[in-house]
């Protein structure tokens, strides 16, 4: 089971990150992923594990971004590959049976690659543009999620990520994605959890049950 939401950290620095997936947990959330670039691996490895301490304390699963070693060695509950370059192959072959690989696409061809890799998920991004990122990408909006999820009739949790608000919730899974990655509308307001886990219809009492 891959949670509905998943709050993807923010912060202006590493200890923001974890203050706010401190936040996320207390708050319900889930699933989260620490998502820091730009650090050496040595720091990330230190914040990696902060970050599987915290959410222990809350039994929420830690997904790691890019850094599979990583995720082995903390023993995260997995790892989300940023990039298609990235082989999700090498990845499920180093880690642990039991972690998953979550992976982001943008394509309905990066879809289907990603799929033959056998990852667990696919993040499908961006919803909405925004200015702070790769402007190259293609904005999928509704029409986009749509097409793409009919045409790949496939059993792997597609989760829908890119600036979503709580308002963005019930449309987007009418197109029949499964679930929804969110970093600025929670760090914004940590209560929002509880609106975007009713919204999504998944308690998480629910989902505590199910254990990898």
């Amino acid at each position: 089971m891959i949670p509905k939401l998943h709050y993807i950290s923010q912060g202006s620095s590493p200890k923001e990150h974890l203050e706010n997936i401190q936040k996320a947990c207390s708050a319900g959330a889930e699933l989260v992923q620490l998502r820091l670039n730009g650090i050496s691996e040595k720091k990330y490895l230190k914040f990696a594990l902060e970050a599987r301490e915290i959410t222990s304390h809350f039994q929420t699963r830690l997904i790691l971004n890019n850094h599979y070693k990583i995720a082995k060695e903390v023993k995260a509950d997995g790892v989300h590959l940023e990039n298609i370059d990235f082989c999700a192959t090498t990845a499920l072959e180093h880690l642990f049976t039991w972690q998953i690989v979550g992976a982001t696409a943008n394509t309905l061809q990066d879809c289907k690659t990603l799929i033959s890799k056998k990852v667990d998920y696919i993040t499908l991004s961006p919803f909405r543009s925004s200015e702070t990122k790769d402007n190259s990408l293609t904005v999928l909006g509704l029409n986009g999620f749509t097409v793409i999820v009919e045409a790949l009739k496939t059993e792997t949790p597609i989760i829908g990520a890119g600036l979503i608000t709580t308002d963005d919730v019930t449309a987007i899974l009418e197109t029949g994605i499964s679930g929804i990655a969110v970093s600025d509308e929670i760090t914004r307001n940590f209560d929002s959890i509880k609106l975007f886990n009713k919204l999504l219809s998944a308690s998480s009492i629910d989902e505590q049950r199910h254990t990898f």
